[in-house]
């Protein structure tokens, strides 16, 4: 069956259709089977009733009620509360309701506490808090049970506060301590005051019940899970280990709780024990450890939890361990292991809907996401939810064939979901991923409930849309929001971390390739340091991310000591570095790396491979992976490979075999890039002819790119040929193409300085210039020469001489010698190419000024030492 992504604004069932209406209780309403029948006399029909509500079977319960009211038996004192036990189970307020009133007429309204209590039950279970603080007010007799039943609606409301004031005006009332049922409330309650107040709150609750000499299991089960919601796992750990009797909510309770806190190597042992004791595993402890196996990205060990699924029959049945299973497989990525779990289910409820399109987008498989989504509307009839929207958003984003990115924000609107915060964050997501990032900051100003997500995405916005600056400046300013809610007024000793937004492993990975873009080392750093203190350094994604981080901040050692160190490594951490070695021009190392590889490669392992190969002149090492990649490895190559060995070959000055090579690529494969790499390979040679040839390509499939204009032009200015020159960049002025600026980072004390190719703007440019100048001088009588042809305008040499002084890179340098200590090692990034005069020209500084430089320009790394470069002058 076929389906159009545009289907998906085709009309559909409204969203809010009217709630059927409750028929009074006149006639049984209908059940799977037919109980018997109780005889005449009234205790028989009790008897019934309060069995078949004891026995869960609401809906027989409420049948056996109507017919013995039928029958003219009267209802009495314990009649009432199995009716009305059997309504709140059914979340059934209108028949409730009629109990009441029948309660009432016979007199039982206010005389009989139980009733009450069930009463209050009742309105708490079906969102009429209001009655239940009525009926409470008016018992004029409260036993425990009273109280247990209205600090638990409470609950039920979010209502923290007032549970606890209950809880305290429950211990003046003359009557029997609280029991484990109260306790279990309480704790809840106090796992949602905020870290600091409820963990105080929490451990006076934890020491009360001790005194109490209160050993019963389920309210251990609550004390963990309360201690886990705060942040004190350790705590949940010591109450687990301290308990006399364990069930299996008790385990099922500390492999959530290890998952929700980002420990999920500790999940996963804490499974292993629970096998090892003999605990029968249940649906909750599959739905529970099996988001652990998905972020270490364990699928061996997912597959293994599949296969006991399978061998017990009735948990694949159920939604949330289908869910988790098909998350499983999509987020390891094999989405078609995912798919079979989806259609080996037959019973399939919304939450695996949403799972299965959630793991098509991940994975990129937007149609099938798109697809699935029609066919989940039109087919299975169900409506979209919340999770949904957030889901499909992503995949709207990335098909080219689901055009009108908007309209998927109208659907949400016209389901009315537009406030809501999960759609709000995805939307976030999308406007900012198709370019529309004031869009994104003006949804997340306008959101008034922010959560932790809310904040990662709109970071990630910022490092997408390269705003990095932005995106380290939010990721301070979350920390420093509090919580909504989270804190009262006048509470002096809430602590100041406590009730604000804490970074997870979503935000790490998202802001540490910030910290990678500008060099930011230092704020890189204290990431790091942040991630090992909340143990989420294990994690293979941050792990992944910091590797990448210290080698794009000059720190191959630290880059590699990481790497060392993690407990699990996927494919992306091996790439990650390869590429590290090759753009520090190490090829021989990335090589040895690649045979050491103990996941499978990729097409991005082989990227990483020609690079790196191509940074170190391994020419013939290179070639030989290329043409031997399909039949030892199953892959390929793409057009990115064709363009990297073009590099390859262009770099070493071998370029009618890199134009060969162009001319050879299968027809279906996009050139591009094969021919960029070409031109800039006939930049560095200053082959006129053949760059002419490659622009003339380049320009037919891409006229609107700034880059490939410029480098023709500075083919023909290297080669004196000014009017040239200028004619290229006359065609880019009336094509309305602007070329990016040279640019230059560096960070000293936390913060990141930027400069621009003769810029005037920096507070210390004067001093800067000043520097230059004399450091000029020192370095002419060491030998220095400059080599003019690097300046492309046609002036004379002394004003080519004083352009090259202003290249953004030197103005940073400067800088980074100017106010560090003498022997500290300065790093720069640059977002352009360095220069043949500026690497020359940091070549003698880095031996007059006795420092090393680490210079990152837009391909490579240069590491400036004693006045040679770590590149041997091969870039």
């Amino acid at each position: 069956m076929s389906y159009n992504c545009h289907h998906i604004l085709s009309p559909l069932p409204s969203p809010h259709s009217p709630p059927s209406v409750q028929k009074p209780l006149t006639t049984p309403p209908p059940t799977s089977r037919t109980p018997p029948k109780p005889t005449s006399q009234p205790s028989s029909w009790v008897d019934a009733l309060r069995s078949r509500t004891r026995s869960n079977h609401f809906r027989e319960a409420i049948s056996t009620y109507i017919e013995m009211t039928v029958s003219g038996a009267r209802p009495d004192r314990f009649a009432f509360p199995a009716a009305l036990t059997a309504a709140a189970g059914l979340r059934e307020l209108e028949t409730g309701e009629q109990i009441h009133a029948a309660a009432v007429k016979f007199g039982y309204g206010s005389s009989s506490v139980t009733v009450a209590n069930t009463l209050v039950n009742l309105y708490g279970k079906c969102g009429r808090i209001g009655d239940a603080r009525k009926v409470f007010d008016r018992i004029t007799e409260r036993d425990q049970v009273s109280w247990n039943s209205y600090i638990a609606a409470l609950c039920r409301f979010d209502m923290w506060e007032q549970a606890l004031e209950a809880f305290r005006a429950m211990q003046m009332e003359d009557m029997e301590p609280p029991s484990s049922f109260t306790l279990v409330s309480v704790a809840l309650a106090c796992s949602n005051l905020g870290v600091i107040r409820g963990f105080r709150l929490g451990k006076q609750l934890h020491g009360y019940s001790l005194r109490m000499d209160d050993q019963k299991t389920f309210k251990n089960n609550a004390l963990m899970a309360m201690y886990a919601k705060l942040g004190r796992i350790d705590d949940s750990i010591a109450v687990f280990e301290s308990s006399l009797d364990l069930d299996i909510v008790s385990w099922n309770t500390m492999i959530s709780s290890f998952s929700q806190s980002d420990r999920f190597s500790e999940a996963l042992d804490f499974f292993r024990f629970m096998v090892l004791e003999g605990v029968e595993l249940d649906s909750v402890t599959i739905a529970s450890v099996l988001p652990a196996c998905s972020h270490l990205e364990r699928l061996d060990f997912g597959k293994e939890i599949h296969a006991y699924v399978l061998r017990n029959n009735g948990l694949i049945e159920n939604s949330f361990v289908g869910s988790a299973l098909v998350d499983m497989y999509c987020n390891c990525r094999d989405v078609e292991g995912g798919r079979r779990v989806f259609d080996l289910i037959s019973g399939r409820r919304i939450e695996l809907w949403n799972a299965m399109i959630s793991g098509f987008t991940r994975n990129g498989f937007v149609e099938k996401a798109l697809i699935l989504f029609i066919e989940m509307i039109e087919v299975a009839g169900l409506l979209p939810n919340t999770t949904t929207m957030a889901s499909i958003m992503p995949a709207c984003v990335q098909c080219e064939a689901f055009s009108s990115k908007e309209s998927i924000h109208g659907y949400a609107v016209k389901l009315g979901f537009e406030e809501n915060r999960y759609v709000q964050n995805a939307l976030m997501d999308m406007y900012s991923r198709t370019g529309k990032i004031d869009i994104s900051e003006n949804i997340f100003d306008s959101m008034e409930d922010k959560d932790r997500v809310s904040w990662n995405t709109m970071i990630t916005g910022y490092v997408i849309s390269g705003r990095h600056s932005d995106a380290l400046v939010l990721l301070h300013e979350m920390q420093r929001v509090e919580k909504k809610n989270n804190r009262r007024k006048n509470d002096d000793d809430e602590d100041k971390n406590g009730g604000f937004y804490k970074p997870n492993s979503i935000t790490l990975m998202t802001v540490l390739p910030g910290c990678a873009a500008l060099a930011a080392l230092a704020k890189g750093k204290e990431i790091h340091a942040y991630a090992i203190r909340n143990m989420l350094a294990s994690d293979v994604t941050i792990g992944s991310a910091l590797v990448d981080m210290y080698a794009k901040s000059g720190c191959l050692n630290l880059s590699r000591k990481v790497f060392d160190e993690m407990p699990n490594r996927n494919v992306i951490t091996w790439n990650v570095l390869i590429m590290a070695y090759g753009m520090h021009g190490k090829g021989e190392e990335a090589l040895e790396l690649f045979k050491k590889m103990e996941a499978e490669p990729n097409e991005v392992t082989f990227i990483a491979l020609f690079a790196a190969c191509s940074h170190s002149g391994l020419i013939n090492e290179g070639l030989t992976l290329f043409y031997r990649m399909k039949n030892d490895h199953g892959i390929k190559p793409t057009s990115d490979h064709y363009a990297c060995v073009v590099d390859l070959l262009g770099r070493a000055g071998r370029l009618e075999e890199a134009y060969e090579l162009v001319k050879t690529m299968p027809a279906e494969l996009d050139k591009v890039f094969a021919w960029s790499s070409l031109l800039g390979a006939c930049r560095i040679h200053r082959n006129l002819e053949l760059g002419e040839v490659a622009a003339k390509n380049l320009l037919h499939l891409e006229p609107n790119v700034a880059s490939h204009y410029v480098l023709i032009s500075n083919i023909y200015s290297s080669a004196g040929l000014w009017n040239k020159a200028t004619e290229v960049r006359r065609n880019m002025r009336e094509m309305g193409v602007k070329k990016e600026p040279g640019c230059s980072w560096i960070e000293l004390r936390d913060e990141v300085h930027k400069f621009m190719a003769r810029d005037e703007s920096h507070p210390q440019t004067e001093q800067l210039h000043a520097f230059l100048e004399t450091l000029s001088d020192k370095m002419r009588k060491e030998g220095y020469v400059p080599d003019t042809s690097c300046v492309l305008h046609d002036v004379d040499d002394d004003e080519k001489e004083n352009l090259l002084c202003g290249h953004s890179e030197r103005l940073a340098i400067a800088f980074g010698i100017l106010n560090t200590a003498p022997g500290t090692t300065v790093r720069v990034t640059k977002n352009l190419r360095v220069c043949n005069d500026c690497h020359v020209a940091t070549k003698y500084i880095s031996k007059i000024m006795e420092r090393e430089i680490i210079v990152r320009d837009v391909r490579r790394f240069h590491h400036f030492k004693e006045g040679t470069c770590s590149c041997g002058d091969y870039w």
